[in-house]
């Protein structure tokens, strides 16, 4: 009797859900870039509109706004650069003191133990990172200098442009608090897009990979059975294995060659409907 290796239902379920899974995501993503769109329009007249109403004070403060954005940065920079030279200091700290450890517990055995290789490697070793932390936080003091500097230079900037266009800077305040507002938004949108894009990808190498598993499935069972086509159907609601992989095996070596050839992240729409008739051959109460 022919019956259907159990591992091929297992490949078809894997492969309808990542059909399943790639269509209602493409349709999420089409309709997040359209909200993408839609966010983008509406930011560019609610500007625009802003713009209108305010006037020239708008162009007078934009100086100030974007000295504002580059302080903003600098003084981040200037944070991660001040973590990082701490850090430096504590790993200094530490190997020296491993040094003087090392040195001490020599000192008060040397008249006990061997001056002995293992010792000396060890020491070696510890000295090593001493020299290399050395040089860790000379690097990053000099680092975290030029940051302050920098952020230093911005934050003059900033006041020396407050001071000197005030009038339009208070004016001009909603536009550019509603500039920052869309940008947040938009931002927000554009992570969302990309996070369902790597969804896709990843239920489009699942697809891939079920493919290529039951291309192999098929490959082992033709080699047990010798010719696929001769296997008779075992009952009417159960086709034989011969009539599974007939079905199956054109479509899955084009796919799953196709899916090898492009690194795995290859998908036929054309499969769909394909696949899930199968499923529910086998499956009748899947069927709502």
């Amino acid at each position: 009797s022919t019956e259907l290796d159990p591992r091929i239902q297992i490949e078809l379920e894997n492969l309808n859900t990542a059909t399943d899974d790639i269509n209602k995501l493409e349709i999420e993503l089409e309709e997040a870039n359209s909200t993408f769109r839609i966010l983008m329009n509406e930011s560019t007249r609610r500007l625009k509109l802003s713009s209108k109403k305010l006037g020239s004070c708008i162009e007078k403060a934009r100086p100030y706004y974007e000295a504002l954005e580059k302080a903003k940065v600098a003084q981040l920079e200037c944070q991660a650069a001040t973590l990082k030279y701490q850090r430096a200091n504590e790993i200094h700290a530490a190997a020296k003191e491993t040094v003087a450890l090392a040195e001490q517990r020599f000192m008060s055995n040397s008249h006990e133990w061997q001056f002995d290789n293992a010792w000396q490697e060890m020491l070696n070793h510890a000295t090593i990172k001493v020299m290399d932390a050395e040089k860790q936080k000379a690097e990053s003091g000099a680092e975290h200098q030029k940051k302050a500097k920098v952020f230093e230079e911005a934050e003059k900037k900033v006041q020396q442009l407050e001071e000197r266009y005030h009038r339009s800077i208070q004016k001009s305040r909603p536009y550019f608090d509603e500039k920052q507002l869309c940008q947040e938004q938009l931002e927000a949108q554009k992570g969302r897009i990309q996070q369902l894009e790597q969804q896709i990808q990843s239920a489009k190498t699942a697809y891939s990979t079920a493919l290529r598993n039951l291309e192999k499935i098929s490959e082992e069972i033709h080699q047990q059975r010798g010719d696929l086509s001769q296997a008779a159907p075992s009952g009417p609601r159960e086709p034989g294995v011969g009539a599974e992989l007939s079905n199956i095996m054109p479509a899955a070596s084009s796919a799953a060659t196709t899916a090898t050839s492009n690194g795995g992240h290859h998908y036929h729409p054309h499969h769909n409907h394909h696949h899930h008739h199968q499923q529910q051959q086998h499956h009748h109460h899947h069927a709502p």
